[in-house]
């Protein structure tokens, strides 16, 4: 009886972790829509020029992932985003650098490919593990129940929330938000300065040339860059470019 009982609970076991296992996918792609508060970002001095512009920025970035593997970056544009200025003659044009970040798990390496100020930056080193803070709170996103996440960047002085599902696939998410038990389907930067929102999700073998390592671009350490943005934000008051 005492075997049989054991045998049961095994069997039991095992079917638990095929289901598990059949409610998660081991590739696909997800866009996200990422809404950004440019006028959060400008300084408390440039009441002027937030009345030229409007106030969020929205577009489109995508992860692709396969078992070890993920590969996230922006979507170009429809249309340049740009804004006459009738009373002097200038336009204002929204600079969004593109970037690339690849991340392979099961060899602990993260590839970053930052587009800036006209250059490109390659970022190489070891994947990051954010001490996130779970919680017991949930929300449904795109129909798939997620659990909150917290965490508090100490360098740049944001806190981070993230809602991620266990239901797709492990340490996906979008940007460098990846190193949850899950799938990251939202992702809220200092309540609501930047809102990124899983809109698509689509479970299939990836295509050629969905997952790639970027390359080339001039090599830095992320301080180095970290460094460089800092001072490139300080001249040119934030990422917002006037042009004559």
């Amino acid at each position: 009886m005492k075997k049989l009982i054991i045998i049961i609970g095994l069997l039991v076991s095992i079917t638990a972790a095929h289901v598990v296992l059949a409610q998660t996918s081991k590739s696909g792609v997800i866009v996200y829509e990422v809404k950004v508060n440019v006028h959060r970002r400008l300084p408390p001095d440039a009441e002027a020029m937030k009345a030229r512009i409007p106030e969020y920025n929205i577009h489109q970035d995508q992860v692709a992932f396969n078992d070890q593997e993920s590969f996230y970056c922006t979507m170009p544009d429809e249309e340049e985003e740009e804004f006459n200025d009738e009373g002097n003659g200038m336009r204002l044009r929204i600079m969004r650098p593109q970037v690339e970040y690849y991340f392979n798990q099961s060899q602990s390496k993260r590839v970053v490919l930052q587009d800036f100020m006209g250059k490109k930056i390659l970022i190489e080193d070891s994947v990051k593990i954010i001490p996130w803070k779970l919680s017991n709170d949930t929300k449904v996103v795109l129909g798939y129940t997620c659990n909150k996440a917290t965490y508090f960047n100490e360098e740049t002085k944001q806190n981070v929330v993230a809602w991620y599902t266990d239901k797709i696939h492990l340490f996906v998410g979008p940007e460098g938000y990846n190193s949850l038990p899950g799938t990251v389907l939202q992702l809220d930067v200092n309540d609501g300065e930047r809102i990124v929102t899983a809109k698509k999700i689509d479970l299939r073998a990836l295509k050629k040339g969905e997952m790639k390592i970027p390359s080339g671009g001039q090599r830095m350490t992320e301080k180095e860059f970290r460094a460089l943005a800092e001072e490139q934000m300080r001249r040119n008051g934030g990422r917002m470019i006037i042009r004559n």
